[in-house]
């Protein structure tokens, strides 16, 4: 059946890439959101001619409102394909919103082109070739196995690029709660995601007093106070927290620590002849999945509490703007132990099961009791650059490690 699945795939390489080609041309750019609709009217058609009965979700404005209002009025609409036969439901999201194409760019980033083994355009890994991966896996696996003991379903999701909540967050909370499910984020063919670290974002707020530059002496400089804040969290916090170490993988030794980045964003005075009288830095606090979000708030919250009464000539405040909750699916559950030996008789490699630095949708699985995963075609490095690829050979091993997938999770033999 090995031989089998190579030649359908060979033979169906060609349909994938038109169809991936297609969807880098839709510039799903977002915020605010263009072209959503273009791209469900395109995507349903690709998914009902595999076979799959398919359902167009519009989700509801007040819900994308709280998220970002500057794309309320640009409707988000969720896409499932789905194959009904019952339990277990085995479902492979996508997310089909890309970042701006920015600067740098040495071709129209949404004029998709093939060079040698890589497709160009905004959108290629990130994620638009897992997506073509998904469709070509499911129409492989179907075109072999007429009867299956279970249900496939394909959601392609808005939103992922800023938070998700208008997205996977409303599909499992309202639309689909699958037994399994498996994310097409570029991890490489030769990784898997079990999870991801949470991350905590706000603003620490120095408020001081304003004055002439010419008398210093008649105000309270919020930079200075903010400059002895800084170096706190530097010589204290951040020595604290990095002493707490994850027990898992992350594919780079440095990565199984808390983290804290400070000053990505720096607000506060622009006159030069001005004591400030107000500064405000931003924070990034990444969480490993042996912590609680809820208590790396209140820890940082405490923490501000003592320079509080540290610096009491200044108010001192801290404003919270993004939470990610850590994700992680243990590394002896069935879907990953089937992962592992669906790519290791895939492909002949032994995929390492890390988690990811950066955030995902996996935590919307996880949080309502989901094995997930992520898996997708690489390079993963590529999402969000200038002249962002995908490898086509990336496309094909993600394929067939899907479709082996399949066939262990709904109990037919490969």
């Amino acid at each position: 059946m090995s031989r089998e699945i190579d030649i359908r795939i060979d033979k169906e390489m060609k349909w994938a890439l038109d169809v991936l080609i297609n969807m880098i041309n839709i510039p799903t750019v977002n915020p605010p959101g263009k072209s959503f609709y273009d791209f469900a009217e395109y995507i349903s058609k690709v998914m009902e001619s595999i076979g799959m009965s398919v359902k167009v979700i519009e989700v509801p404005r007040d819900i994308v409102e709280k998220i970002c209002r500057e794309c309320a009025d640009s409707p988000r609409y969720i896409v499932i394909g789905r194959i009904d036969g019952g339990k277990p439901v085995i479902q492979f999201n996508g997310h089909y919103d890309v970042v701006p194409a920015g600067e740098g760019w040495s071709f129209d980033p949404f004029k998709a082109f093939i060079d040698g083994d890589k497709v160009y355009g905004r959108g290629s890994v990130d994620m638009k070739g897992g997506i073509a991966s998904i469709l070509l896996a499911v129409k492989i696996f179907t075109s072999i196995y007429r009867e299956f003991n279970g249900s496939i379903e394909i959601a392609l999701v808005p939103d992922e690029e800023i938070g998700g909540d208008s997205g996977t967050g409303y599909l499992v909370s309202e639309i689909s709660r699958p037994n399994y499910a498996i994310i097409a984020e570029g991890s490489g063919s030769s990784n898997i995601w079990i999870g991801h670290k949470g991350a905590l974002w706000g603003y620490i707020e120095v408020y001081g007093t304003q004055s002439h530059g010419s008398t210093p002496w008649r105000g309270i400089n919020a930079f200075e106070y903010m400059s002895k804040i800084v170096m706190r969290i530097i010589d204290e916090y951040k020595p604290f927290i990095e002493m707490r170490k994850s027990s898992y993988d992350y594919g780079d030794p440095k990565g199984n620590i808390p983290t804290i980045n400070i000053g990505g964003e720096v607000r506060g005075s622009t006159k030069i002849n001005i004591v400030p009288g107000y500064y405000a830095f931003s924070f990034d606090r990444r969480i490993i999945p042996e912590e609680n979000i809820d208590d790396v708030e209140m820890e940082l919250k405490s923490f501000v509490d003592r320079l509080r009464r540290i610096y009491p000539e200044v108010n001192i405040e801290m404003k919270v703007v993004n939470r990610l909750a850590p994700a992680i699916t243990k590394p002896d559950s069935i879907l990953v132990k089937i992962a592992i030996e669906s790519i290791e008789n895939a492909l002949g490699i032994k995929p390492k099961p890390i988690v990811c630095l950066g955030g995902l949708d996996l935590h919307y699985y996880t949080e309502k009791g989901i094995d997930a995963i992520s898996y997708g075609p690489g390079p993963e490095e590529n999402a969000h650059i200038a002249n962002e690829y995908v490898l086509i050979s990336e496309i094909r091993n993600v394929a067939k490690s899907y479709v082996y997938m399949l066939s262990k999770l709904l109990g037919v033999d490969t």
